[in-house]
């Protein structure tokens, strides 16, 4: 299913654009040669869709829950099925459904990592024709460049969209209402193929047939009771994917996410006049970062670094930026006092 966004926080915006002529100064073309040169490259670009289509479309698959239906991504020859955490849910078993056609399969949970709406199940009979996805360097991903997301929207199975990359290195923030895990994903590929309630979880594709990432959310927009806003998805990176993916299928778990933590349980806290002013520490893991830097259970962060910390999810966006090891200023209030501490950040995981 799709979730929506309830944050998009800022960053740079860029469009691509490009414009293209034929023929050189002082030169001109017919209508016809103009003609056949546009047929020609209609028809390589349709020929390009097609061919991604049929090599990718065999991997993608529709997860069904009693919840909830998604997509997933088929991982590995072994069954691992890669798919969003909120897909999943609080569930442990599943029923899936091949693009290829067949009966339902039965599948288990692996391990799910809600903090980057990431799940891993496992068939539990994987058929010796399964088709592992083929997933990219998301680090390659440019923007600009023409992607296909596939899924099962709507229940509608095997659906494919198209567009471009709009942008990439985006943090966004899903919210927790409806099921979505309240998520704050750092680095999501933004894109302007249609991302629907079904799609989560699926593909979205280049054409050299590799998964460049799993589409996740869709902006939403206030302006207009919430509705969806047209053109606007996010992607977590195929990057990602393959990291989590791998500490799950090796360890059961994610032992390193590559993200920054506090090791702390919080609480956002108002002031007199109700206003967001700070988030609580309500408890400090034993050892943790916050710990072995003096922060303890009752103090009030207010700002991480130079940024200022007024909610929950302002302090999840600003440790969505950091990476474990960094040392930052933390600054809080106990019992009336502002004070600063640094902390080296831990691992999320």
């Amino acid at each position: 299913m799709r979730r929506s966004l309830t944050v998009l926080l800022p960053g740079a915006a860029l469009l691509a654009a490009t414009a293209c002529t034929t023929g050189a100064a002082g030169n001109s073309s017919s209508p016809e040669a103009n003609a056949q040169v546009a047929a020609s490259g209609g028809d390589d670009l349709q020929t390009a869709y097609q061919n991604t289509v049929k090599a990718v479309l065999p991997s993608v698959v529709q997860i069904t829950t009693q919840q909830e239906l998604g997509s997933g991504v088929v991982y590995d020859d072994k069954g691992d099925i890669v798919t969003n955490a909120h897909v999943i849910g609080d569930s442990t078993s599943f029923q899936v459904s091949l693009a290829t056609g067949g009966s339902p399969l039965g599948a288990k949970l692996v391990s799910s990592f809600p903090a980057n709406d990431l799940a891993v199940i496992r068939l539990t009979s994987p058929p010796k024709d399964l088709k592992p996805a083929d997933f990219a360097d998301s680090q390659k991903v440019a923007v600009g460049q023409i992607v296909l997301a596939m899924g099962n929207p709507l229940g509608l199975s095997s659906s494919v969209t198209q567009g471009i990359v709009s942008a990439t290195d985006r943090t966004v923030s899903e919210g927790s209402s409806g099921g979505g895990t309240g998520a704050t994903i750092p680095d999501m590929v933004q894109t302007s193929a249609a991302i629907n309630p079904g799609n989560s979880g699926g593909a979205l594709v280049n054409l050299d047939n590799q998964v460049i990432g799993i589409p996740t959310l869709a902006a939403t927009d206030p302006q207009f009771g919430s509705g969806a806003a047209p053109g606007i998805g996010f992607a977590i990176p195929s990057s990602t994917v393959k990291r989590i993916a791998d500490q799950i299928i090796k360890n059961g778990k994610v032992t390193d996410s590559g993200r920054a933590a506090l090791d702390v349980t919080v609480r956002g806290v108002v002031d007199q006049d109700q206003q967001p002013a700070g988030v609580a520490i309500v408890s400090v893991t034993k050892g943790g970062a916050a710990a072995k830097a003096g922060l303890q259970s009752g103090d009030v962060i207010t700002k991480l670094g130079g940024t200022p910390i007024t909610t929950v999810q302002s302090l999840t966006t600003a440790l969505a930026a950091l990476t474990p090891g960094t040392k930052v200023p933390v600054t809080y209030e106990r019992g009336g006092a502002t004070k600063t501490t640094q902390v080296t950040l831990a691992s999320l995981g």
